[in-house]
């Protein structure tokens, strides 16, 4: 049996930390060119901005937010073959002098292409190697329900979605909760009951979306993933305990980046990575749903070889007896496929 299907997991996910010049300049040194990039500033309360290649780098949306669609015309201007270019950022704050920033940065396929393996035609830009895609699409409400085609030829186990063109929420479907309910990006919101996927899980080629869950010829965007093994894992859960000798999380890896819901109670969601700080027990947290910056007082886990360690009793990622949901995406698989281990930091 294989240890993993990706050796170098940071050809498809990689973190990049930078400090803004409000002149320009190009973050280099991610291996590849990000189809889908999620910026935010650390030192300051500025919004998030998540960004991909089929809309195009100047058109950014806030996970914190219900905002639609902005062009930002001088903040990210091109997607580059190891990163991305940044203008001088008059007001985008991507690139704000002085402020330090960090970028997630995912591997797609570039621009996309058509797919029509749903009722409704979508562009897809689509890594089966990765499991993961970018899905954009046109809500109709001629009919009850749209399916749209995500490219994986794996069911997605995580499908993060929401309007371009109105102020809507994120829509978060997470295999782990009913398919009946969901989680929103923007929001401290438990599961609450949602039939936006017409109480229908994806398939291996479609998912669904209700007609009315956003308005008519609204532009829509998708993000899908699935797990990797050695790479990903985006539907793990566990369950709290409350106490700082928190749960042990075993993912297969050692992770880069860690996203983490409370699905039972009202709590922020949570964001460790392996660039901010970079060793145990610092590893601070952002929040997707808030501007706020990172404080380094606020330790929520250690990263090991092989997953990750809850060391907080902050019912964010904690409360007992409370189920969390949670993404990874891997620096290391904890053995290669050459049977080599990884070692925790």
């Amino acid at each position: 049996m294989a240890y993993t299907d990706i050796d170098k997991p940071s050809d498809y996910f990689n973190t990049k930390l930078y400090t803004g010049n409000a002149g320009g300049q190009a973050i280099s040194g991610i291996g590849f060119q990000p189809d889908f990039l999620w910026i935010k500033a650390r030192s300051d309360a500025y919004q998030h901005s998540l960004r991909d290649v089929i809309r195009g780098s100047t058109k950014t949306l806030r996970s914190n937010g219900t905002n639609t669609e902005q062009t930002q015309s001088d903040s990210v201007t091109s997607f580059d073959s190891d990163g991305f270019t940044l203008g001088a950022d008059s007001s985008s704050f991507v690139n704000q002098n002085s402020s330090t920033y960090v970028s997630w940065n995912w591997k797609a396929n570039g621009a996309g292409s058509a797919n029509t393996d749903g009722s409704q035609s979508a562009t897809v830009s689509v890594n089966t190697t990765a499991g993961f895609s970018i899905v954009k699409f046109v809500n109709v409400t001629t009919a009850t329900t749209n399916t749209f085609g995500h490219g994986l030829s794996v069911a997605p186990k995580v499908i993060i979605m929401r309007s371009l063109d109105s102020a809507y929420n994120w829509d978060v479907y997470h295999h782990k909760i009913a398919i009946s309910k969901r989680l929103i990006l923007n929001s401290t919101s438990a599961e609450s009951s949602s039939t936006y996927m017409n109480s229908t899980s994806p398939t291996n080629q479609v998912f669904t979306v209700k007609s009315d869950e956003f308005a008519n010829n609204d532009d829509c965007i998708a993000y899908c993933f699935r797990d990797v093994q050695g790479y990903s894992k985006v539907s793990g859960s566990y369950t709290g305990n409350g106490n700082v000798d928190g749960p042990f999380v075993y993912t297969g890896f050692k992770p880069a980046f860690v996203l983490i819901k409370n699905t039972n109670a009202t709590q922020s969601w949570r964001l460790i990575d392996n660039k901010r700080f970079g060793y145990n027990v610092k590893n601070i947290q952002l929040y997707p749903n808030l501007s706020n910056a990172e404080s380094t007082g606020e330790t929520v886990a250690d990263i090991l070889s092989n997953g990750f360690k809850i060391r907080a009793t902050d019912a964010g990622v904690n409360g007992s007896g409370n189920t969390l949901i949670y993404m990874a995406f891997a620096e290391n698989p904890f053995t290669t496929s050459t049977g080599v281990p990884a070692t925790a930091r």
